[in-house]
């Protein structure tokens, strides 16, 4: 059974940084392309960054470039989301997700194993 789950969330002041992690079992890590979604009240979920299953290439959303950095231990099994310079804007609930396809999505519907969540919130 896969199970993926996030953690590291909590509440951070604007211009504050957040680590969040996401530890995979279940599955066979290294074969996954693996990325973050995010998901604010109201609004669709929505791609924030991805990497490879080598981690050698990365991928991210315009509005978190330069800012967040996406990396994967794949002995650890798990992945990583360096958040830095954090802004009210990137208030929601965080996802990791596990796609089996050969190239980086941005499309959630690619995704093939999701984590249950968990709460960014920052303050301004």
């Amino acid at each position: 059974q896969v199970q993926m789950v996030e953690s590291g969330g909590g509440l951070v002041q604007a211009g504050g940084s957040l680590r969040l992690s996401c530890a995979a079992s279940g599955l066979t890590f290294s074969r996954y392309i693996m990325g973050w979604f995010r998901q604010a009240p109201g609004k669709e979920r929505e791609f924030v960054a991805a990497i490879t299953k080598s981690g050698s290439t990365t991928y991210y959303a315009d509005s978190v470039k330069g800012r967040f950095a996406i990396s994967r231990d794949n002995a650890k099994n798990t992945l990583y989301l360096q958040m830095n310079s954090l802004k009210p804007e990137d208030t929601a609930v965080y996802y990791c997700a596990a796609d089996w396809g050969a190239t980086i999505s941005i499309q959630s519907r690619r995704y093939d194993y999701w984590g249950q969540g968990t709460q960014v919130t920052v303050s301004s």
